[in-house]
């Protein structure tokens, strides 16, 4: 049988998902996002239509090696991070981490963490949907203009207008 790798958000769940899968089945966690907007600049070119510059987050560079030695030995790959927009998110950057070239990265979800969910799931694997990663990706980049552009501003008005009674 072929070797698959499972990459999940969390590392609470891989032990349960490794019990139901079995030794054809490498189980790690991502450990949340691993690319993000840098921390010291805008990261969003606005004349570029407001194009993200992500960048690996510093302490995750021992995760993304896991995950780069994992799927190497890796026929399939389930990429498995929370079922939101956020989840997505992370899905997509692993990919894009451990080799976008390759068409054995698939896309599962589950609702809960029991073996019939699980397993459904692995035999009903789906694609990376891009419009959930968009609606993430969008949501980043408003938070980001939000707090770099505006925050600064409204914080001026509103502080001139703030009297701290003690």
């Amino acid at each position: 049988m072929s070797h698959s790798l499972i990459v999940v958000e969390s590392p609470t769940k891989v032990k349960t998902i490794k019990k139901f899968l079995g030794k054809d089945f490498t189980v790690v966690a991502s450990r949340g996002h691993i690319k993000d907007l840098p921390k010291n600049s805008l990261g969003i070119d606005v004349e570029k239509g407001f194009e993200p510059t992500y960048n690996i987050i510093e302490t995750k560079k021992k995760t993304i090696d896991e995950l780069k030695k994992a799927a190497e030995s890796a026929e399939n790959i389930y990429l498995a991070p929370d079922p939101d927009r956020e989840g997505e998110a992370i899905a997509w950057h692993i990919a894009e981490i451990i080799g976008p070239h390759r068409k054995n990265i698939y896309r599962v979800l589950f609702n809960d963490l029991t073996q019939k969910t699980i397993r459904e799931a692995i035999g009903h694997p789906l694609q990376l949907d891009f419009d959930k990663y968009e609606a993430q990706q969008t949501r980043r980049i408003l938070d980001r203009l939000v707090g770099y552009k505006i925050s600064p501003v409204l914080w001026e008005k509103v502080k001139k207008r703030i009297k701290f009674k003690f």
